[in-house]
């Protein structure tokens, strides 16, 4: 199992120069990734006044201070985005950081404050044919090759983008959507990643092992490539006690999963703030 620091783009955290100490403090500490949230207010009435930063400048910042850890989001909200530009952003943090982006994608919200806020739609369906879509053309636009395109959202044509990503054929795609909805796991399973959430576990609380393996199992069922690499990310707020975070770690690897992402309690009061996530990254990753 590998494990990953989990930091929003708001408060402390809209400082790229804040998300860079944090990312070089993990480094340092022996995790192996640090990932984003990808929020332009995320809930309005909760966040109102705070400063918000642009994820891929704030990773661009994370990648120039570390050498080994991953970097990527959890998760991007796609059909938030302009494809095009979406991927000319991940391609180049991916030549920034010498091929160490993850990508993380999903639907993204809240709705009624990240889509309807700014006029779009708030039609959950259209959102998911936007993904579907959008994700197919961010791994063309990716390769290098010309992309001509006629879908149902996007129209592309004769155009190529360059350079492609360091990682060929592209950045892995880990994909997130809440369980037991069987769509966005069935989308998971398509690419190279699932990071599910749960109802019963919101943020920064550990999913319950049994609830994990059955994702597990699902996405299994589901893949074309059953022996390719695949990643199952778990997270969670850990205890500093080694034995503690084993007694939560260690089921949920024997049920599946492959990565561990730290994550403060959404309702703790400091999610966002650099001195209480820096002592947990400087504790370092727990240890199976």
């Amino acid at each position: 199992m590998r494990f990953s620091v989990n930091i929003p783009n708001f408060g402390d955290f809209a400082d790229p120069r804040t998300v860079a100490r944090t990312a070089r403090a993990a480094e340092q500490a022996g995790w192996d990734g640090l990932l984003l949230w990808d929020h332009v207010v995320h809930d309005k009435e909760v966040q109102r006044g705070k400063p918000f930063g642009d994820p891929w400048m704030l990773l661009t910042a994370a990648a120039l201070a570390t050498t080994r850890i991953r970097l990527g989001t959890l998760v991007t909200p796609v059909p938030r985005y302009r494809t095009e530009q979406l991927a000319r952003q991940v391609a180049t943090l991916d030549a920034v950081s010498g091929g160490r982006t993850v990508f993380g994608a999903g639907l993204g919200g809240p709705v009624a404050d990240e889509y309807g806020g700014f006029g779009d739609t708030v039609d959950r369906a259209v959102h998911a044919e936007r993904l579907d879509e959008g994700l197919g053309l961010l791994a063309r636009y990716w390769s290098g090759d010309r992309v001509d395109h006629a879908g149902t959202h996007y129209r592309v044509h004769d155009t190529q983008l360059l350079p492609a990503t360091v990682q060929r054929p592209r950045p892995p795609v880990w994909v997130g959507g809440f369980w037991p909805h069987r769509r966005p796991m069935r989308r998971a399973a398509r690419w190279d990643g699932a990071a599910p959430l749960f109802a019963d576990a919101p943020h920064g609380v550990p999913p319950r092992p049994d609830r994990f393996a059955e994702v597990v199992a699902y996405v299994n069922d589901h893949r074309d490539t059953p022996g390719a690499d695949f990643e199952f990310v778990a997270g969670g707020l850990t205890p500093g006690d080694p034995g503690a975070a084993r007694d939560i770690i260690g089921p949920l690897a024997d049920a599946g999963a492959t990565w561990w992402d730290e994550r403060q309690l959404q309702t703790g009061g400091s999610i966002d703030a650099y001195e209480a996530v820096l002592r947990r990254v400087e504790a370092g990753p727990p240890a199976l």
